[in-house]
């Protein structure tokens, strides 16, 4: 019996070390068998022409109580080392000598489009009642759409989000996907619009998925329309904006300095050493916003700290990075955690790989981490712009 036992043992080892081996040699080819789903993409009934007027679409909207809304949770400054006084949460950056200092932000409203969180491969989109989607949303939200709590609303909608799997492949199925993932979005953006102050300034906000579904709805409602000057700021974090192939016909220009409003603001984070090939792979063979081919021309990064085209700045000018607890229910601000410069492909590299959670891709990748490793500083950036926007106009 015990040398059946060993026998087992043995084979189960064997296995584990034949499945780490496979993951370095095809990881790509492992990660697309088990995440891109195999059946026939299936047409979405469209929602009723009300759906978003439900709160229960929501997420985040206004009238939600502070402690059930994701997006107005607040976290903790972090807890001050033995014999060193704590820390009071960060000012903004003192304005130079002869420069006018930042104008404050008239009252803004966000609408925030949260990351993939449906995982399944057994449909292409994810149903409004799965569960498990709906609580990584609503932990993603709560780490990321937070840096927006200065705003006086906050718009986060639910939708039937393409399957993760849906962006490691270019099949029809998985632009069918993502394209009926966006009318969602895009009817949730029209409610959005009913409610909201009609001079109320909007920021456009997403991440990775949701901030595909923000540029298309750039491109699609506010390039070229009288909407377009509402729009204090835009950013479509995590998502690879070509320089050449798409900035040009999205309407609205790169952010160039961190007092610009009205502009378009990204970044995709790596740390070193950085592998993004399996992250740029599709992205570099698909077609641009102009049809052209966007090949391996640079990607749009503006630095999150320094709020400039292709920055950098040292960890100790990091006024907050947003370091999660184990099981993700809580997490405190750390100061002068986290670097960051563009490197010339448009990657936000963050140096030496920092202890976050167990979310980090291949290659180095720290997608998840985009919005959480700049938390502070992104939340005075918002203000800051927003302001400056409302001042020039």
């Amino acid at each position: 019996m015990a040398r059946k036992f060993l026998y087992a043992f043995a084979f189960l080892i064997l296995l584990v070390v034949a499945a780490m081996f496979a993951l370095r040699l095809w990881p790509n080819q492992l990660t697309r068998f088990a995440l891109v789903p195999s059946s026939e993409f299936v047409e979405q009934d469209a929602l009723a022409a009300n759906a978003y007027q439900d709160p229960d679409m929501w997420f985040s909207r206004p009238g939600i109580a502070p402690g059930q809304d994701p997006a107005r949770w607040q976290p903790a400054e972090a807890a001050a080392s033995e014999g060193v006084a704590p820390q009071a949460a960060p000012s903004p950056s003192p304005t130079p000598a002869g420069e006018p200092a930042a104008a404050s932000a008239p009252p803004f409203a966000v609408f925030f489009v949260h990351p993939t969180s449906y995982l399944d491969r057994a449909q292409w989109n994810a149903p409004l009642d799965d569960k498990e989607s709906e609580r990584r949303a609503w932990t993603m939200l709560r780490g990321m759409a937070s840096a927006f709590n200065q705003a006086s609303e906050i718009w986060a909608p639910r939708y039937r989000q393409a399957t993760f799997g849906a962006f490691l492949t270019d099949t029809p199925e998985a632009s069918q996907a993502i394209d009926a993932a966006y009318k969602d979005v895009d009817q949730a953006f029209s409610y959005f619009l009913d409610s909201i102050g009609p001079d109320t300034p909007i920021v456009l906000a997403g991440h990775s998925q949701g901030a595909l579904h923000i540029l298309r709805l750039l491109r699609e409602r506010v390039a070229g329309t009288e909407l377009q000057g509402r729009i204090a700021m835009v950013y479509p974090i995590g998502w690879p904006i070509s320089v050449e192939h798409d900035l040009p016909a999205l309407g609205m220009p790169a952010c160039a300095t961190p007092e610009q409003g009205g502009c378009i603001m990204t970044w995709s984070s790596f740390a070193e050493p950085a592998d993004p090939s399996s992250a740029l792979e599709i992205f570099s063979a698909s077609s641009g916003l102009d049809g052209e081919t966007r090949g391996d021309g640079p990607i749009l990064c503006v630095n999150p700290i320094t709020g400039t085209l292709n920055g950098s700045a040292p960890a100790s000018d990091n006024l907050g990075t947003l370091v999660p607890n184990a099981d993700l229910t809580s997490g405190e601000l750390v100061p002068h955690a986290v670097p960051a410069r563009c490197d010339k492909r448009g990657l936000l590299l963050i140096g030496d790989p920092p202890q976050l959670g167990a979310e980090v891709l291949p290659g180095n990748n720290y997608h998840v981490y985009d919005i959480p490793l700049f938390w502070r500083n992104l939340q005075q950036d918002v203000t800051r712009r927003v302001g400056a926007w409302a001042a020039q106009r």
